[in-house]
Order: structure tokens, then sequence, then C-alpha cells
């Protein structure tokens, strides 16, 4: 819940869920999230039908459970539940940030961040993570190249003619940075021009193995080297 340390009362829906599925009430104890790093401890004060009122008894800072800023760059598949399932299993195993791509083989040209956000938040509530990822407006392959992106940068795709080496190994090998930023391509991967752009410009060409995977099934495989590189 945004900005829960300076708020008396749930969103609406939240309190519904609050008195409807939890049944709390008066004087009960509930925990909220800010997604900026802080759990509370609360009281419920006043439970009626469509509202909840609380007051913070505790405020619970957390630590970051992993290092560094992990970042997924992905073109968004057509069929776009693909898409929130994968945003959905990527916030609950950890990213900080996804920024969607607009690719030259690109079949959808437009995400709605709205239902994204809701589905983030959802996946936020329930695996219990203190932060909640950035979700970024799409931005055309090019222009996301010129941002000043911090940290290793990988481009992800299955060209045999441009060399790759493999992202975990990537991952693993001692950095002064640990943040890192993966692109993953759409259904019908980057362009080879892409590829060859990002390269030129200091993204290090890899592979995600052997396997031919899915764009969803990809973002994923990614999320999870990246976190498993941490180990």
């Amino acid at each position: 819940m945004p900005d829960a340390e300076n708020q008396t009362e749930l969103p609406t829906d939240e309190a519904m869920h609050a008195m409807r599925v939890l049944r709390l009430k008066s004087g009960d104890e509930l925990f909220l999230m800010d997604g900026v790093g802080n759990y509370f401890r609360a009281q419920v004060t006043v439970a009626a039908t469509h509202h909840c009122y609380y007051e913070i008894l505790e405020k619970l800072p957390q630590e970051p459970q992993w290092k560094g800023h992990l970042h997924l760059g992905i073109a968004p598949t057509k069929m776009m539940d693909r898409m929130e399932w994968m945003m959905e299993k990527a916030t609950e195993v950890g990213i900080d940030e996804v920024s969607f791509l607009n690719c030259k083989f690109s079949e959808r040209r437009l995400v709605k961040l709205v239902r994204l956000d809701k589905i983030v938040t959802a996946a936020v509530k329930q695996s219990h993570k203190a932060w909640k990822p950035q979700v970024n407006e799409m931005v055309h392959f090019n222009h996301f190249l010129e941002q000043p992106i911090q940290g290793r940068k990988y481009i992800a795709h299955c060209y045999e003619e441009v060399p790759r080496v493999e992202l975990f190994d990537e991952l693993r090998k001692p950095s002064d940075s640990q943040d890192a930023t993966v692109l993953v391509g759409p259904e019908g991967d980057f362009s080879i021009d892409e590829v060859k752009a990002a390269v030129a410009a200091g993204w290090v060409s890899v592979s995600l193995g052997s396997a031919r995977l899915r764009t969803e099934t990809a973002g994923l495989a990614a999320v999870m080297m990246m976190q498993l590189a941490q180990k």
C-alpha cells in the first residue's frame, strides 16, 4: 500500500478484502507494506462494510533480499495473458524493474500498465516482498539503448552468426557492480540489426541455454538466473 505510514484508511478494495475475506474487526492487528522497503504492524480502529481505518503500531524496515538492481527489458507477447503470467512470477522470484521494448518484430505495440500494476501489486503481497518492482512504459528498442543503464548489460538472442556466451556464466563472474539488465526479444526474436546495435553499444551477447524458449519463459528464465547468480 503506497504511503501506508501516512494514511489512516485502507483503499476501498483492500478494505472490502479485509472485512469480507479476512473478517477483521476493530482491535485486530494487520500487517501493511509500502512497496519501498517497509512493513508496518497496525491495528484496526474502525471496521465497516466499505471502510477500514487503522493506526500504525510499529514500523519494520526490511533488508533487501538480493544484491544490486535487477532489470528485465522484454518485448511483450501478442497474447497479453502470457506476459501477465510472467510479470506475476518474476515479481514472486524477485525483480527490481521491468521495461517493455518495441522491437522490429514485435506483435504488440501497446501495454496496459494499470492492469499490470494490479498484477504486480497482488504478487508483491502474495510473496511478501518489501519492494514493489518498477514497471515502465513501452519504449522503442533504439531509444532504450540510448538510456544510461548502470551495471552489467546483456542481450539474449538466438542468432548463431553473432558470438554468444552463457548468461548464467557471465552473471557468476566477479564484477564491480551487482546491477544487471537482461534484454529478451519478441516471439520472432530481435532483428539481427538490433542485436548488432546492442553489441556495438556495449551490451554482451548471451544465450539462455540450449532449449528454445517462448518469450515469457525466456524472460522468467533470465530473472531466475539473475537471482541464482546472487547466491
